[in-house]
This record gives structure tokens, sequence and C-alpha cells, in this order.
């Protein structure tokens, strides 16, 4: 609840300050940002180097422990500034625009920032202290948008979007060092340092790849076209990761902790990814369709006509959304139970697949070749993580596609009926969207009654649990 508390009350914030954004900056504002994301995502994942991951599967970490991943986030973070700094140029010119120099080497103080949080923020995990995570997380971001609208509104352009990520570093890092009692004690154990190397690695391997995976895109999109093209790629694709990913990453946000207390039980490893998929795909999966169903009446209302171009990549995109918030739930669990050297050799095979894919759609298609190749690409990723569940926790392939199978055909059933009813009506724009939204719900929610989807059956018991919970801590 708290973790769901902090996701939601951040997306919302941050969903309303892309609306104001939206009208402040342009395209080319957030393209600068998005040809620097690759950079920024490969280098804080070396940072971390899979020492978060591994502190969090052992059972009993020691202060050594972190104390030695304290110190290598430290000596990493300036390694990997000092590349980064004096990479800038280099970049700047591969993407033809001076300005990114001094942005990559402004947004790239954030490592340090990150290196001196990163060990307290995974004690808090491993505790399971999500109030406090979750109040670091919502103050932090609600600081930094109020910083980044006011900056943005008195014309600091791609600047106010530099200042966002930083400013929002800065506060985390105060609160995480006021709320957790642990200090380092500047030792480095070389025992500490090899055991957790020894599954962080492969974790750290994984993660970096599929890091560069995710951002293969717009490091393509923005090369090859220009920061305007990659903006308006960029504003679909944050929107379909906040609606595709907003119940999984609450989810997945609590899960890897439990995952790993309960590694050695593959039946209970079983019933949770069960019980975690099918309640994800019972809300993302209607969620998705329904978004590229009324994406154009929503983007013109939501970001005015200056974004319309947005709106056939956020519909392919929401395509690929469907798969996409199921990903974590498989990989974590993997991940729980040892097999960081398997991730690592699946997620070789997964980006060949999706290097040949893209290249191969940018050659044929050129844009919109990329775009479709990321939608199959993420179908190819799910079956291969579904597959790696099957063989390692016993849960089979054939099992989990069952057991998604009354969501998503209901899924169906619900935007055929909504998308007809559109046509049929030939309605003005916004009135469209309105009707084709109640069409989809009122469909979707009478079919989850007569049928009594699992999902829907668990939703429904579940509240009452939630009222009672919190009628208990008020009395």
């Amino acid at each position: 609840m708290w973790t769901a508390i902090q996701k939601y009350s951040t997306m919302i914030a941050q969903f309303i300050a892309g609306i104001i954004l939206a009208r402040l900056l342009t395209p080319d504002d957030y393209g600068c940002v998005g040809m620097l994301s690759i950079f920024m995502v490969v280098a804080n994942t070396m940072l971390d180097a899979g020492f978060g991951s591994a502190l969090i599967q052992k059972k009993k970490p020691t202060h050594d422990d972190y104390s030695t991943v304290f110190l290598w986030n430290l000596g990493m973070s300036s390694v990997l500034y000092a590349i980064l700094f004096f990479s800038a140029p280099s970049i700047a010119s591969f993407y033809r625009i001076p300005l990114l120099s001094s942005v990559l080497r402004v947004q790239a103080l954030v490592l340090f920032l990150g290196a001196f949080s990163m060990v307290q923020s995974n004690i808090l995990r491993k505790q399971l202290r999500f109030r406090e995570l979750s109040i670091i997380a919502i103050t932090s971001s609600f600081i930094a948008i109020i910083v980044t609208i006011i900056l943005a509104y008195r014309g600091f352009g791609v600047w106010a979007l530099v200042a966002q990520v930083i400013v929002l570093r800065v506060v985390t890092l105060a609160l995480v060092w006021t709320l957790s009692k642990w200090r380092p004690s500047f030792t480095f154990s070389k025992k500490s340092f090899k055991e957790l190397f020894g599954f962080g690695f492969y974790m750290f391997l994984t993660r970096s790849l599929s890091d560069i995976g995710k951002e293969l895109q717009s490091l393509v999109i923005g090369r090859v076209y220009n920061a305007s093209t990659l903006g308006y790629y960029s504003k679909a694709r944050s929107m379909e990761r906040m609606s595709a990913l907003s119940i999984s990453q609450v989810i997945t946000s609590v899960t890897y902790p439990f995952y790993a207390q309960v590694q050695d039980d593959l039946v209970a490893l079983q019933n949770m990814i069960k019980r975690f998929t099918s309640s994800i795909a019972y809300i993302t999966f209607p969620l998705m369709t329904v978004l590229m169903l009324v994406a154009e009446p929503l983007f013109i209302l939501l970001y005015s006509d200056r974004w319309l171009p947005s709106v056939p990549y956020f519909q392919a995109l929401c395509i690929a959304g469907i798969p996409l918030c199921l990903q974590a739930v498989n990989t974590q669990t993997i991940a729980a139970v040892g097999k960081s050297k398997v991730m690592f050799r699946w997620r070789l095979v997964k980006l060949a697949i999706q290097l040949s894919l893209m290249f191969t759609g940018l050659y044929l298609y050129g844009i919109w070749g990329v775009v479709i190749s990321g939608v199959i690409t993420t179908y190819v990723f799910y079956i291969i993580n579904a597959s790696l569940v099957s063989r390692h926790i016993g849960y089979k392939l054939w099992r989990q596609l069952t057991d998604l199978l009354p969501v998503l055909l209901l899924t169906l059933v619900s935007g055929i009926a909504s998308f007809t009813v559109g046509r049929l009506l030939s309605l003005s724009l916004y009135v469209d969207g309105i009707v084709k939204f109640v069409v989809f719900v009122a469909v979707y929610i009478a079919g989850s009654f007569l049928f009594r989807l699992d999902a829907f059956e668990y939703f429904k018991g579940l509240l009452p649990l939630i009222f009672s919970k919190f009628r208990k801590k008020k009395e």
C-alpha cells in the first residue's frame, strides 16, 4: 500500500507536470535529453554494478558488505563522471548538437549523488521499510517537479529538465541519510567484494545489456533523424511507460525481497508469479487498449495540437505495453533463485534478436520499422522470460499463457466493441473518445462479473481486507 501511494502520488504529479511542461518546452528540448538517456542509464547501471541486487539477494549481509559497496560506488562514480566529461564533445558531435556537451557534463553530476545514497536505499528495501522509501520518493519528486516548472516558465528550456534530475537526487540523498541509521565505516573487504560480485557481476551485465536495449531506439532515432522527431517519440514513450508499468512497478518494487526470502520454495514462487501476473494483466491489458483507442483526443486535450505527431508512436507502443508490464515479474524471480548467469546469457541472445529486428526494420521502413521492431521484440522477450520461469521455477509456459488468456480475450472483445461503436456513431473527437472509453469499461466489467475472472475475484476480496486493516490502525 505504501508503494502504491508513493507510485501513484508521484505519477499523478509527474503527469500534471508533463501537461504543463509540454506547453512550456519544445519537442527539441525533450529530444536533447532523450539523446543522452542511453549514456546516463548505462552509467548508473555501471555505478551499481549489480551490488544492490546482490545485497538484497544475500540473506544476511554484514556491515562490511555494505561499506564495501559504498566505497565501490564512490570510486566508480568518479571514474564514470570523468569518462562522460571527456566524452561529452564527441557525443555532441555524434548527434550534431553542440549544446549536448554542456548538458551531459552537468547532468552527469547525478552519479556522485547516487553513489552516496544507493546503499542506504537498498538497506531500506532489504528491511522492507516501504513507508520510509515512499516518503523519500514522494517528497523528492514533488520538490523536483516544482523547481522544473519554475525554470521552464522562466525560459531555461532543456536546462529545466536537467535540473529536475539533479534536484531529485539531491533531495533523495538528504532524506535517505536522515531516515537511515546506517553509516559507512570506510572499510573495503576483499572477501565481501568477491562474494557479492560473484552474483552481482552477472546481474550488472544483464542489467547493462537490458538498459542499452531499452535506449537503442532513442539512440538510432536521434542519430538518423533529429531532436524534434526524437522529442515526439520520447513523449509518446514516456506516457506509454507510465501507463504500462504503473501497476507492475508498484508490485515489483516490493516483490524482489519477498522472492529472495522464499527462494528455496518453488511452489510458493509459482503461486506468487501467478497472482502477480494475473493481477497486473487484469488492470494493464485493458488500460493499454483503451488508451490506444482514445489516443488522439487524449494528446490534444493534455498536450495541445503541437504534440499530435506523437499519437501514432503512442498507439504502436501501447501494443508493446501489453507484454511489457509482465517482464519484471519473471526476471525478478529468476534473479531471486540465484540464476544471474542464466539471465546474462539469455540477455545476450535477446540483444542480438533486438539489434537484428531493429536494423532490418530501419533499412526497410525507416523510423516506423524501428518502432514496429520494438513492438515485436517485446513479445519475443516475454516468451523467452516466461520460458526461463518454466524451466527454473516450474511454472510451465503453457500454464502461464493459459492463466492470462481469459483477461486477454476479454480485453480484445471490449476493444472491438468500443472501436465498432465509435465507427458506427461518427461523433466529434472528444465525444468519440468518451463514448469509446465508457463502452470499453462497461463491456470489460460486465465480462468480469459474467465469467468471474480470478483476478477480478481477488481484487473484490482484497478491498474489504484493506479497509479493515486501515480501520484497525485508526482504532
